[in-house]
């Protein structure tokens, strides 16, 4: 399968807010639960899932559900390791600890940061909130394979 430009251009050099914000909105997967690009630094990364009716996990609770809170996770881990380097990655390995149901109808950010970066493997640690980052509903710490080798 050939890639497009747009895609190669967001994981090959300098990671520009254009870059990342196409990273996050325009895969097929993060178009349909409608993550938004909130920001990127040195080696970090943020990403929001607006509330949705279609993203709930039980409809009694009105709260998104778990895979979707493990998408935005997975995904503002590979953000942040963009952010630090100009490496294509795979997931390697996600622990994530659901420490709290989200609020209902609530939307919810993610901010990942990767802190250590080998030749081939990336660690990262994130977590997600409904408005308090100090009171995640989940938080990730993760492994990410580095194709064709990192720092």
């Amino acid at each position: 399968m050939v890639k497009p430009p747009d895609f190669i251009a967001a994981m090959t050099g300098s990671l520009t807010e254009e870059a990342a914000r196409h990273m996050v909105t325009r895969t097929p997967q993060t178009e349909a639960l409608g993550f938004q690009f909130v920001s990127i630094g040195e080696a970090r990364g943020a990403i929001r899932v607006p509330w949705r009716a279609d993203l709930v996990g039980d409809p009694e609770t009105g709260v998104i559900a778990s895979g979707v809170v493990t998408t935005l996770l997975d995904h503002v881990c590979g953000l942040s390791i963009r952010a630090a380097a100009a490496i294509p990655q795979g997931t390697l390995d996600l622990r994530i600890d659901y420490m709290r149901p989200a609020r209902p109808q609530a939307d919810l950010v993610a901010d990942g940061h990767c802190y250590k970066l080998t030749r081939t493997i990336a660690f990262v640690r994130a977590l997600a909130h409904d408005g308090d980052p100090d009171d995640p509903v989940a938080t990730a710490q993760a492994a990410f394979a580095l194709i064709g080798g990192g720092a």
